[in-house]
């Protein structure tokens, strides 16, 4: 189940308002405006349904690790995605020295 820093970070990696979370959701804005300011945390089927709509739209939440890692988010890659990344990091030829004379 994320947390309220998750849900705002999440909204914001994938470049959602919280008026589109509500509609993919299917949870009233007040509802995801008051978790997100932490004032009422909502039932775990509505914190469930939230955090499947960001899941959908690209979000990837990380739980806390064993190894000291905290709770976190990131932006989901696909393999094409990770293809195409890996092709424009190419695209500048090879790098040359960047000392200005």
């Amino acid at each position: 189940m994320i947390t309220a820093a998750q849900c705002r970070a999440g909204r914001a990696l994938v470049e959602i308002s919280r008026e589109t979370l509500a509609k993919l959701s299917a949870i009233d804005l007040p509802v995801i405006e008051a978790f997100e300011h932490r004032i009422e945390k909502p039932d775990q089927q509505t914190i469930t349904r939230i955090q499947a709509a960001l899941e959908m739209a690209g979000a990837v939440f990380l739980d806390e690790s064993k190894d000291g890692g905290g709770v976190g988010v990131r932006l989901k890659f696909d393999g094409a995605s990770t293809r195409r990344i890996s092709v424009l990091e190419g695209e500048g030829g090879i790098v040359g020295s960047d000392d200005v004379p």
